[in-house]
């Protein structure tokens, strides 16, 4: 029996500078990211991906496992790690390892029963490393299918192009959920304002639920007869690494949860923000939400 909730994408290392020659490594990857940060809302979730045999995969694994993921839908490869080189902090400048890399291998077909799955997660440079991408999104069309609800998160990074636009679009089209940044519209749609971005999308699925974050700016919810803005919650920013995945986690439980639209933007801020106190991919807990809602 499935969990309730799994997301489907990319578990990296992120190797980031301490400055000159010294690295220090930490979890990562959009898809894991996702996942630890519904668990820690006390949703069943699990990680489904391929990892590597070797000291960055156990790092992963090890990480999953501290989440409470079901490990079940892990799997280890005799291949190399996917990487995510952070060489400069500021301005920030990073560059990915991954040819021929442990994801690749995923396989839906050796995957344990999805029986009792109620969310799919997609997204990430998952949906841009072949022949990865095609994979992910044949198992998003066929879940979809069986009535599973997709979630989707473009979380644009560098090394996507205007080539990658129609795989985010057919995923836009079948999403129910859809989290977008400012960051993610400026990099797919160069010449164009993000809010002319956002109108232009949101039009190919207008009955999705839309979460549009602005960083410092705060968030925006979208759904039918829905339109919500809430500002920021003001923190001390450690970091921001993490934040957009902890939002949509936040978006997700509460409608996992049953909670109203503007309790739901309200948890995906908070969550948010939680993220930004912590250095990494920080996963807040339920506690620990509820605690700053009230």
């Amino acid at each position: 029996m499935s969990p309730a909730f799994i997301s489907f994408g990319e578990a990296l290392t992120d190797l980031v500078t301490r400055g000159g020659d010294d690295f220090r490594g930490l979890p990562g990857g959009a898809g894991l990211n996702v996942a630890r940060a519904v668990a820690a809302l006390d949703v069943p979730s699990a990680w489904a991906g391929c990892l590597s045999r070797d000291r960055f995969g156990d790092q992963l694994h090890k990480a999953a496992r501290e989440a409470g993921l079901d490990e079940s839908f892990i799997r280890r490869v005799d291949a190399p790690p996917l990487l995510a080189i952070v060489d400069r902090l500021d301005p920030p400048h990073y560059f990915f390892l991954g040819e021929g890399a442990a994801d690749l291998q995923f396989d839906a077909a050796q995957l344990p029963s999805l029986a009792g799955l109620q969310w799919g997660h997609f997204g990430g440079i998952s949906l841009v490393r072949e022949p990865l991408g095609r994979r992910l999104e044949a198992l998003a069309l066929d879940l979809k299918a069986q009535g599973v609800r997709i979630s989707f998160d473009p979380n644009h990074r560098k090394l996507m192009t205007a080539a990658d636009l129609p795989r985010l679009q057919r995923f836009i089209a079948m999403a129910d959920v859809i989290k977008v940044s400012d960051e993610d519209l400026r990099g797919y749609f160069p010449e164009a304002t993000p809010a002319d971005a956002l109108a232009a999308l949101r039009a190919q699925n207008p009955q999705a639920t839309w979460l549009y974050t602005r960083g410092a700016d705060g968030a925006s919810l979208f759904a039918p007869g829905v339109e919500l803005h809430a500002a920021a919650r003001p923190v001390r920013v450690v970091d921001t690494v993490g934040a957009g995945d902890a939002s949509l986690a936040g978006l997700l439980a509460a409608l996992m949860q049953g909670e109203p639209p503007a309790r739901q933007l309200q948890f995906a801020l908070a969550n948010a923000s939680l993220a930004c106190e912590g250095a990494g991919a920080v996963a807040p807990t339920r506690a620990q939400l509820h605690a700053v809602l009230a």
